[in-house]
């Protein structure tokens, strides 16, 4: 699993009507203040262990500042919340060509599981968590706060 944290004012993610290219008035636009919009690249090979890393990792990673504006507070300790956004293109292969392969994404049925049980671990932390739509185009707008951008990435980590 791959995520990519955007430490944020704010964010928001509208889904965009496939035809028109205008929102899609079926889905409430998602908004968060303080906190992260999370892009979550999902594997085949993702399960439990690194649905319980990675939610531990996102919600205690000190990368919001303190009263003395140094990076010592975590999204729990700001009462922050994360747009959760699942971007299957983190897994693209760019070695041969100029057309990326995304053969190393997750299948869509696995991807999605993974990606939504992830939402519910960060959840069960105690962060609020929104969501974009499995699959869409998505407009996504934000404010990055610093900018602090962050790249996790499951392989990291420690084998148990």
């Amino acid at each position: 699993m791959k995520v990519v944290l955007q430490r944020v004012t704010s964010g928001q993610v509208e889904v965009m009507d496939e035809e028109t290219g205008e929102r899609d008035p079926s889905f409430d636009p998602q908004h968060i203040g303080i906190g992260y919009v999370a892009l979550v690249g999902v594997s085949d090979e993702d399960g439990d262990a690194e649905i319980a890393w990675m939610a531990h990792k996102i919600s205690h990673l000190r990368v919001f500042g303190d009263d003395h504006d140094a990076m010592n507070r975590s999204i729990l300790d700001v009462h922050g919340s994360v747009l959760s956004i699942s971007q299957f293109t983190l897994f693209a292969d760019t070695h041969k060509g100029n057309r990326p392969s995304f053969i190393h994404a997750g299948k869509p049925e696995h991807a999605k599981a993974i990606w939504l049980r992830l939402d519910d671990a960060l959840r069960a932390e105690g962060i609020t968590v929104n969501e974009g739509r499995f699959a869409s185009h998505m407009a996504v707008s934000l404010v990055n706060d610093g900018p602090v951008t962050i790249c996790l990435d499951s392989r990291d980590m420690p084998a148990h």
